[in-house]
């Protein structure tokens, strides 16, 4: 009588076009995952979001002697550069709901900013 399972350290068990098994490796091939770097909108946003906190706040505190004019500015240019890097790594193939919010936060620090400054005018 023949084996009826064939014996994985011997030979490949096949599903049709797809291996199964092999004593090389400890899953199956269909759910080893590819190496494809795949980035997520998500990465832009928090990237986005903590590259501008931090700019501000260096801009907002090394300028708390000058005029709310020169910290506006300069915040909206910060704002402006840090919005077209984070449109170029990726962010104008995101979803709308990404590109919205993405676009609400950077205004919303930059609103803060402005807000704090406005005392300086």
């Amino acid at each position: 009588m023949p084996d009826r399972y064939p014996d994985p350290r011997k030979e490949d068990i096949m599903a049709g076009d797809r291996r199964l098994s092999r004593p090389d490796s400890a899953l199956p091939d269909s759910i080893i995952p590819d190496a494809a770097y795949r980035p997520i909108p998500i990465a832009w946003f928090a990237a986005a979001f903590l590259l501008q906190m931090a700019a501000l706040y260096a801009i907002f505190v090394a300028l708390l002697g000058q005029s709310g004019w020169v910290t506006i500015g300069l915040s909206a240019l910060a704002t402006g550069a840090i919005g077209k890097w984070t449109w170029e790594r990726g962010m104008q193939g995101a979803g709308p709901g990404w590109r919205l919010a993405t676009v609400l936060l950077l205004a919303g620090q930059l609103g803060f900013v402005c807000l704090g400054a406005a005392a300086r005018l």
